[in-house]
């Protein structure tokens, strides 16, 4: 799979993203926005961990946000199960090096889309903590409303963060494209 993204796309993940995986993953400013299982610092065992799982979904859910040269950042979706079986938690990070130049909103939006049109989901969400406004702004971008904060519902690096909840639906979305 790819999808353009002006200068960079969504692609698959491959094997050989290893090295750019590690070089762009294992920086804090970075990892510090992310859930716990994104490990920090981010060793070449952690990546070929990922990359193993990655490569081999079936369907395809998470996926590589690239340059012509190399993985920059990824994005990916997690169905939820039981009730919640037509929402789908949405999730992205991107090298700090690319921060600021819309290449998240652009991926964000891009695979809103694809989710949509490939899946039969109803709902996308997702989560942001407590001080990343960039991640917010992404989502508020790509159509995204905010739905919910939790209060002081994480527990990251010794605090405790408000968590916000963002979504879309099949219907905005379909309004936005």
């Amino acid at each position: 799979m790819k999808i353009p993204l002006g200068d960079f796309y969504i692609r698959s993940f491959e094997h050989s993203d290893k090295d750019s995986l590690v070089k762009y993953a294992n920086n804090t400013n970075v990892s510090k926005n992310l859930r716990d299982r994104f490990p920090s610092p981010y060793k070449d065992s952690d990546a070929e961990e990922w990359l193993m799982f990655a490569c081999n979904q079936n369907p395809e859910l998470s996926f590589a946000i690239a340059s012509n040269k190399e993985l920059i950042g990824g994005i990916g979706i997690v169905p939820q199960e039981d009730i919640n079986k037509y929402s789908v938690e949405i999730g992205y990070w991107l090298a700090e090096s690319f921060w600021g130049k819309g290449i998240a909103t652009a991926a964000l939006s891009e695979l809103t889309k694809y989710t949509f049109n490939n899946f039969n989901f109803n709902r996308i969400f997702a989560s942001v903590f407590e001080g990343n406004r960039s991640s917010e702004r992404v989502l508020q971008k790509a159509g995204f409303k905010k739905e919910a904060t939790l209060r002081k519902a994480v527990y990251k690096r010794e605090h405790f963060l408000d968590q916000y909840v963002y979504s879309i639906l099949r219907e905005e979305c379909l309004i936005i494209k």
